[in-house]
């Protein structure tokens, strides 16, 4: 049985490998990759790398095996992830693998937001297919926010559009070790689990943290959809992943983020990561 994981080289799937590898020996672990050379250090550890692409279901035919654990990480490419991850689902089913886990998003079929759609259609391509599974809901990532931390500092506001919503969201590292639970562990199979962090927080806490961690006035400046719209497209971002972001805003504002339900802690068997630790390194980075 090899435990297999891909999108191996993207920022959740490095740190799934991490944990894995403190858990099991190399030889049990294998990588799926777009590109051998980006997982090189992958392989110098030991590590098994398939070299496969979710939009091209040919590559995926030798990329599962029967028995396999498999992590199904899902793809960045909004609009074009429910072909992509058929086609996983596809290729695992045709292996006979023992085990597919799926990282979804938090809330599955109630979710109501458009971020979650081809997530729900993913799970039910899952659940369609027969294999036992596993379905990981990750709530919402800390570093969604605290990764590019260098614009908020210049204009020394957190703008967004939630209103007072609350929002319970952990590290990338505590939904990796989640997933490295599941994939080591027992008993997991046929299962759902509703991550989140430990704490919800509102933007206003959020900005205050800010401000005392930098020692400047960040303030909370909450925008109509619109105007926050406009705000990511005059940034750069293209407005159909702008309007995705607002969306999610606005699911933000109605409650539907910020459920702490314990799950994520007790997968891992420690507290989630506070969202102060996770500024603290955001700051850091922009620091150098």
């Amino acid at each position: 049985m090899s435990i297999v994981v891909t999108g191996a080289t993207g920022h959740l799937g490095r740190l799934v490998i991490a944990g894995l590898l403190e858990k099991v020996p190399a030889a049990e672990v294998v990588a799926v990759v777009r590109d051998q050379e980006k997982a090189a250090g992958l392989a110098a550890q030991g590590v098994t790398l398939r070299v496969a692409d979710y939009g091209d279901p040919a590559t995926l035919k030798g990329a599962f095996a029967a028995g396999d654990r498999v992590l199904l990480i899902s793809g960045s490419e909004v609009g074009r992830r429910e072909a992509q991850h058929r086609a996983v689902v596809d290729a695992a089913a045709e292996a006979g693998v023992a085990l597919l886990a799926y990282t979804g998003v938090l809330g599955g079929p109630a979710a109501d937001f458009r971020l979650a759609d081809e997530h729900k259609v993913t799970e039910q391509v899952i659940l369609d297919s027969g294999l036992p599974y596993t379905f990981l809901r990750n709530g919402w990532y800390h570093e969604n926010y605290t990764e590019n931390l260098a614009p908020v500092l210049e204009h020394g506001a957190v703008v967004q559009s939630a209103g007072e919503g609350r929002l319970a969201s952990a590290s990338r590292a505590d939904y990796a070790a989640a997933a490295v639970a599941v994939l080591t562990g027992e008993g997991h199979e046929n299962a759902v689990y509703e991550l989140s962090g430990d704490t919800a927080w509102s933007f206003a806490e959020y900005a205050a943290e800010l401000s005392r961690q930098t020692g400047k006035e960040i303030v909370y400046s909450d925008v109509p959809a619109e105007t926050h719209l406009t705000v990511l497209t005059g940034a750069g971002l293209p407005e159909p992943f702008a309007a995705i972001l607002v969306d999610v805003d606005a699911a933000i504002g109605r409650g539907r983020l910020a459920g702490t339900s314990g799950t994520l802690s007790r997968l891992t068997g420690r507290p989630t990561t506070p969202l102060s630790d996770a500024i603290a390194v955001g700051l850091e980075n922009v620091r150098g």
